[in-house]
């Protein structure tokens, strides 16, 4: 066999210094290091667990779907109109309840004259309510509804034959929910 011929690799020279260092370990991947990534790494599975569980379950909805929300209607305050006649029926079982709420109107403004006050022919009327006749009295119903303290109002032309004045008039039949001497369940208010 004959000797290979010398090429430019046979004259490297040689270092001194450490052969193959490239490839130790790195020197600042000790125990802790990793120990620490390994922690990391298992939280975000356990969190990652639970939340993927949490969204089977349906207990948390990733993307929800948006509430409509209610626009609130306007409140319709009405007008106290001092031009209107009042009739005031005292349908609880108080006596005097009417005269009060006639002398509570006299001191808002209104005419003694235009403003009478009686007993109802029933003492078990439940609800307190003014009633008008026509649709542009409604504002003027609301307005002394408000005005006594709060009272329904309806619209219903059967106390139209109490007004014998020809005027505008509205009609506040007082019920027993004004009362102090009330059973606690009134009967059913009675139609007008």
């Amino acid at each position: 066999m004959s000797k290979p011929s010398r090429d430019r690799f046979d004259d490297v020279p040689r270092s001194s210094g450490r052969v193959g260092a490239h490839r130790a370990e790195a020197p600042g991947m000790n125990g802790w290091v990793v120990l620490l990534w390994s922690f990391v790494a298992a939280l975000v599975l356990i969190i990652g667990g639970i939340f993927g569980s949490l969204v089977v379950m349906g207990r948390i909805t990733l993307f929800p779907e948006a509430v409509p929300t209610a626009t609130p209607t306007p409140i319709e305050t009405g007008v106290v109109d001092v031009t209107y006649s009042v009739m005031i029926l005292n349908a609880s079982p108080d006596a005097g309840l009417d005269e009060q709420m006639r002398d509570t109107l006299i001191n808002s403004g209104w005419a003694a004259d235009v403003v009478f006050a009686s007993d109802s022919a029933s003492q078990d009327f439940s609800t307190t309510t003014v009633y008008y006749i026509a649709d542009e009295d409604e504002l003027a119903a609301i307005g002394l509804a408000n005005l006594i303290g709060g009272a329904a109002v309806e619209q219903s032309d059967f106390y139209a034959d109490l007004n014998d004045t020809g005027a505008k008039q509205l009609t506040v039949v007082i019920g027993v929910d004004r009362s102090t001497t009330a059973p606690e369940t009134p009967a059913e208010t009675p139609a007008p």
